[in-house]
């Protein structure tokens, strides 16, 4: 019996993997990974230094014991070089496999800005385990406290800089925006965000860019592991190690090897399928299909993950599914001001209006589109009461919507 085959073991992968054990035990399962195959939540990345986890500490399971959990077989550290979809077979460098259907859960990887300077190869990102290794090891390297430059101010970037800045170190943020987390939050709740990152000694560079990252200032060698960050607006930094957070970009390359449908992801339907028969994409990877708007988002989140695995799973078993996203807020992991947030839809935003209210020490904004109906919200600082009153708000607004066209 040909398996089901998964390209990918992020939580993607491994939760389409364990939702398709519930339904079904028998058909073989085959999962590809690049890596070793160890289970860990990617959020927990950005998170870490301050609860000084080390990287071992955030693998909960390695593929043996995921193997043994979901009755698959695992290849690890194995490069998927092309996949034939009218033979419903796939190459790789450890041969070739057929498959009955396959799955895209091949994530994102890091975007790299076009910066100048002899050391612009050695600024870090992390996008795995791996990554963050590397960057625990180059701040282990350099000393107690030291001087950390991180490029985006965007949700992983504010994360980032929350938590090396609990853990001791000096943190610069660098965003081209005019404040912290400005493509997800209205204003009031970046505001609010801003103050407290600076309330906790993190330095703002807002409104500018990295131009250049240099080992040598005016010919001078300033040492191999110290950098001097030059910002378009004409300050400089002087950092031990930089960052990059400026975001992610699905990983198309596989897809469009195969001649799948791709936009700024995987284009898939309803359902989670690609253009391919018998090939479904999810997670990082993946641009859905809404079926009540036809909308085509990007929605690197856990909750639409979790959604779109439990839909295709039921798909995998026969059960053709649709992927019924609901509004589920966005936690943002930044201890100094923890926000929850629900942003509108790209297309809903352009023609819908922001409406902000203080109470006490609380932020609320909520969001209504061209109809007047709540959209979305962001709440700073969140608390689990007021998020759950906020969505209950927005799922009240929508169903009164409904009645009123009825």
């Amino acid at each position: 019996m040909k398996p089901i085959t998964i390209i990918g073991s992020g939580m993607a992968g491994y939760t389409v993997a364990r939702e398709f054990r519930k339904l079904d035990t028998t058909t073989p399962l085959l999962i590809i990974t690049g890596d070793d195959g160890g289970f860990y939540s990617k959020p927990m990345l950005s998170n870490a230094f301050a609860q000084n986890k080390l990287p071992a500490q955030l693998v909960s399971q390695n593929a043996a014991k995921m193997a043994e959990q979901i009755g698959a077989h695992i290849l690890q550290h194995t490069t998927v070089n092309r996949i034939d979809s009218a033979r419903h077979v796939i190459s790789t460098s450890a041969g070739e496999f057929e498959y009955a259907k396959l799955i895209l859960a091949v994530g994102a990887q890091p975007i790299r800005l076009p910066i100048a300077g002899n050391a612009a190869e050695q600024v870090l990102s992390v996008n795995n385990v791996t990554d963050y290794t590397v960057l625990r090891e180059s701040i282990n390297s350099c000393g107690d406290k030291i001087r950390i430059t991180i490029l985006g101010a965007g949700l992983i970037g504010c994360e980032f800089a929350d938590d090396l800045a609990s853990a001791g170190h000096a943190v610069t943020l660098v965003d081209p925006n005019a404040l912290p987390l400005a493509a997800l939050a209205p204003e009031p709740i970046s505001l609010a965000l801003q103050t407290a990152l600076q309330q906790r000694g993190i330095v703002m560079q807002l409104g500018t860019t990295a131009s250049s990252i240099d080992h040598t200032v005016s010919g001078q060698d300033i040492g191999p592991k110290t950098y001097q960050v030059s910002l378009a607006n004409g300050n400089t930094i002087a950092a031990d190690i930089v960052l990059s957070a400026v975001g992610l970009r699905a990983d198309l390359r596989l897809a469009q090897t195969a001649n799948i449908a791709t936009e700024r992801g995987i284009l898939v339907d309803t359902t989670g399928l690609t253009s391919a028969e018998d090939v479904y994409a999810l997670g990082d990877c993946a641009q859905y299909t809404h079926a009540e708007d036809g909308s085509r988002p990007v929605l690197p989140y856990i909750a639409p993950i979790m959604t779109a695995a439990r839909a295709i799973a039921r798909s995998l078993s026969g059960e053709i599914t649709q992927i019924e996203f609901k509004p589920t807020p966005v936690i943002v992991k930044t201890p100094s001001c923890p926000i929850a947030l629900v942003a509108p839809a790209p297309h809903i935003a352009a023609g819908g209006r922001w409406e902000h209210e203080l109470s006490g020490v609380t932020n609320i904004s909520r969001f209504y589109d061209a109809s007047n109906v709540m959209k979305g919200f962001a709440v700073a600082p969140q608390e689990a009461k007021i998020r759950a009153a906020l969505l209950a708000e927005m799922q009240a607004s929508a169903s009164a919507a409904v009645e009123k066209v009825a």
